[in-house]
């Protein structure tokens, strides 16, 4: 099917396609425009979403960022789908015009199209700058028009809307006349190439560092008021056939499991999605993004790709469908980063409480240390090597104005994250909650326990470490069985620190492993589950073996 067959407005109204490039106020515009929520849909079934605004007339499908030196998959696709649009309204920076016309006029030769300005705050000299845009409007044949896409008027509004309807073909792409003007937004010391990028690593760690600490202790609140109303659910087990007993309150049933869920991760999830959304609605984000990116390109990443593996620290999901904005040559690297790294909340909250039943808290500084350093050395030794060329280059155009974000700014940056948690990663956790229930029903989790168990001598871990390594290759809270007080009495610091490290990269959890299937291919998946396997089992090997020589 092809991208613009998806586009199904109502027989009443018309689709208005709204490009331009990265961080020009799209999204702000369009919802200021209709006054409506967005609603998501996809370019060719789950390849690519868009966000969907109808109005009383018009349809306004807000396309993804367009960087137009850039090898993205959204830019491909935004572009594949402009070609098929005939009605387009072109988003620009009032900042940065004649960049932005130059590379974007092009794309919109031949369609019927109107150019709203943004950022027009920013403009001096506002009298003589308009005179400017009439005379674009000329050369061009249609209108320009100048908002500022946060505050958008009324009579904005109407205009946008009438120069929509009454849009003529553009005959040009490329004018005859200039602005002149470029306007930078002021320095931060995110800028400065010194204290830049290690600021803004802290600044990325810190959005999950809060949302750990905030859902830790909302757990601990919420939990004494739940496990009253869980412990009347046993009365229920009794009543029930065995193969439903275990679904529901065995190892790893619905009742079981479900609170680490709903009272660890959902919290953890939605305060971070939240934290995130203010960085990128103040503009702090690319900021951030472009500072880091000399530090990550060495390993074979980029400063975007870095966003993605830290959105992993929340839920593994949503940062692999958001690599679709990597670069071709990294965003296989940037997948495999999150796989290997990105602790999401299942695995960072269960390790956290195996550190915390073990009266062992501070081995928590040891484990990221590791985990950050193993990651870094996997991407590095197992990145293309364009990925880790001197010429991969950030494609960010200019820096960001900073703004203070507002809640519906905020809101409408977190739904995204959110859909794809609820939607994708919530189901899936409930379909391995019963297939890990079956298994253990069947006894055959034990079995295979019994079988790798003589393995865990290479790590020099005790035969019952097997069991949660095997589990939270499944699902990541099977590290919680390391929790298990009998465990706990005969492990060492270094040996609970290796188990959990094992468990939590050997595999990708199933949930991720799905995914990555499904966004990239089940051949680069199985490859990547193979060398991900090959690495933490030396790594894991180093940590274990360490101890003796030092």
């Amino acid at each position: 099917m092809s991208a613009a067959r998806n586009i199904q407005p109502e027989s009443n109204q018309c689709c208005v396609v709204i490009v331009g490039k990265e961080s020009v106020g799209k999204s702000q515009l369009v919802a200021s425009l209709t006054g409506r929520p967005a609603y998501s849909s996809n370019f060719r079934g789950s390849t690519i979403n868009c966000e969907f605004y109808r109005g009383s007339r018009w349809t306004f499908v807000d396309t993804p960022g367009i960087l137009r030196r850039s090898d993205t998959l959204t830019t491909s696709l935004a572009l594949e789908q402009l070609a098929q649009s005939d009605k387009v309204l072109l988003v620009v920076r009032g900042t940065r015009i004649d960049e932005d016309l130059a590379d974007l006029l092009p794309l919109i030769k031949g369609k019927r199209a109107a150019v709203v300005v943004t950022f027009w705050d920013k403009v001096y000299g506002a009298k003589s700058a308009r005179q400017t845009l009439d005379t674009f409007g000329r050369n061009g044949g249609t209108s320009f028009i100048p908002v500022d896409a946060r505050n958008l008027t009324n009579e904005q509004r109407t205009s946008i809307l009438l120069a929509v309807s009454n849009a003529k073909t553009m005959q040009i792409e490329r004018m005859r006349v200039r602005a002149g003007w470029q306007i930078e937004a002021p320095p931060t010391l995110l800028d400065r190439p010194l204290i830049g990028p290690p600021l803004g690593i802290v600044m990325l760690l810190m959005p999950a560092i809060v949302a750990v600490w905030a859902a830790n202790n909302f757990a601990n609140f919420i939990d004494p008021h739940i496990q009253p109303w869980l412990q009347s659910l046993v009365a229920l087990k009794a009543s029930l056939p065995s193969l439903a007993q275990e679904i529901l309150f065995g190892k790893y049933g619905f009742v079981t499991m479900g609170p680490l869920l709903f009272v660890w991760s959902v919290p953890t999830i939605v305060l971070f999605a939240v934290l995130l959304a203010c960085y990128k609605a103040s503009g702090l984000l690319d900021r951030i993004t472009a500072c880091v990116h000399p530090l990550m390109r060495p390993v074979g990443l980029s400063g975007r790709d870095l966003v993605r593996v830290i959105m992993g620290f929340g839920c593994n999901v949503p940062a692999v469908v958001s690599t679709r904005s990597c670069s071709r040559c990294s965003r296989g690297t940037c997948v495999s980063a999150i796989a290997f790294g990105s602790a999401c909340s299942y695995q960072l909250g269960a390790t956290l409480s195996v550190f915390a039943a073990a009266h062992r808290p501070y081995l928590v500084v040891p484990y990221l240390l590791f985990l950050c350093m193993t990651t870094l050395i996997y991407i590095r030794l197992t990145a293309p090597r364009e990925a880790r060329s001197k010429l991969n280059v950030l494609m960010i155009e200019g820096r960001t104005f900073l703004q203070f974000p507002r809640a519906k700014d905020v809101w409408r940056e977190s739904r995204n994250t959110l859909v794809q948690f609820f939607r994708n990663a919530i189901p899936i956790f409930f379909l391995i909650t019963i297939i890990a229930s079956i298994l253990d029903w069947l006894n055959i989790i034990n079995r295979l326990g019994g079988i790798t168990g003589p393995l865990m001598a290479i790590f020099r871990l005790p035969a019952s470490a097997a069991l949660p390594v095997i589990l939270a290759s499944i699902r990541k809270d099977g590290i919680l069985l390391f929790a298990q007080q009998d465990s706990l009495a005969t492990l060492s610091s270094v040996q609970l620190l290796t188990g959990v490290y094992l468990a939590g990269v050997l595999f990708p959890c199933l949930v991720t492993m799905l995914t990555i299937c499904r966004e990239v291919s089940l051949r680069f998946a199985v490859r990547l589950l193979v060398r991900q396997a090959t690495f933490a089992v030396l790594f894991s090997i180093v940590l274990a073996w360490a101890s003796s020589i030092w």
